[in-house]
């Protein structure tokens, strides 16, 4: 039995019934899903956990260790534990900002099986978890600004629900999106998408994708580089509501 959810369930005043009428789906489901080895499809999950104050972590504390690939785990834990998130992408809404839809596009033309894909995309989808705590960390993302007007293999209502969701996103006062306009024309952003996290201590640790396995940096010398490649960056952007304009006209643009 799943413990963890059904304590959280009695100590909110939830019943399975409210639990399936969220989520959509019928009351004998969302019975099961107390069971053990019963484990919601992500976005259902994500939508239980906001009902009740929790994680996912704390419901279903194995999901991230089944469907993360083993390199990115340490790279988890220091997401979860960080107190500021900086993330750069010229080339795909970032991670904790994707819709579920979106997440699995971005994997379309990969060699992987579909038991693969869904755990992909369930370690996405959970990870997001972190923006919905009671202490977030601080999120500020910059993105340029083709990524909103980036065809999803022709699929215009992904689209629009992914950039509704990054507008909904970029509203919540712990997160800042903010966008490189297209015409700006070369710019340090072109070598590529990293994160940087800043963890409790004080320590910096940064993610750079490439298109092999993503390196994980360390070292305060490379950190710092990282680091000074994003305030050029960032000083690039439009400010946060001239951003938020542009995601809701790309919002318009899909329909």
């Amino acid at each position: 039995m799943n413990h963890a959810l059904r304590a959280a369930m009695a100590e909110a005043g939830v019943t399975a019934e409210q639990l399936a009428a969220q989520t959509g789906v019928d009351p004998k489901t969302a019975s099961r899903w107390i069971s053990p080895g019963r484990v919601p499809q992500p976005r259902r999950r994500s939508t239980i956990a906001s009902m009740l104050g929790r994680d996912v972590g704390d419901l279903w504390p194995d999901v991230l260790k089944r469907s993360e690939p083993q390199w990115l785990r340490d790279w988890v834990d220091w997401e979860r534990e960080a107190v500021a998130i900086r993330w750069f992408e010229h080339c795909w809404v970032p991670g904790l900002l994707q819709t579920e839809a979106y997440a699995r596009a971005t994997l379309a033309d990969e060699a992987l099986t579909p038991s693969e894909v869904d755990n992909l995309v369930a370690s996405r989808m959970n990870r997001q978890a972190i923006l919905r705590r009671e202490r977030p960390p601080l999120l500020v993302a910059v993105i340029h600004e083709h990524v909103l007007y980036q065809s999803a293999y022709g699929d215009r209502s992904l689209m629009r629900e992914q950039c509704e969701h990054l507008a909904a996103c970029a509203e919540l006062p712990h997160v800042k999106v903010l966008i490189v306009p297209r015409d700006l024309g070369m710019y340090p952003g072109l070598g590529g998408g990293f994160i940087i996290v800043e963890l409790p201590d004080g320590e910096h640790v940064a993610h750079v994708d490439s298109q092999g396995p993503a390196q994980i940096v360390k070292d305060a010398a490379s950190v710092a580089t990282l680091s000074g490649r994003w305030e050029r960056i960032s000083s690039e952007a439009l400010s946060r509501p001239q951003s938020l304009d542009l995601i809701r006209k790309a919002a318009g643009s899909w329909t």
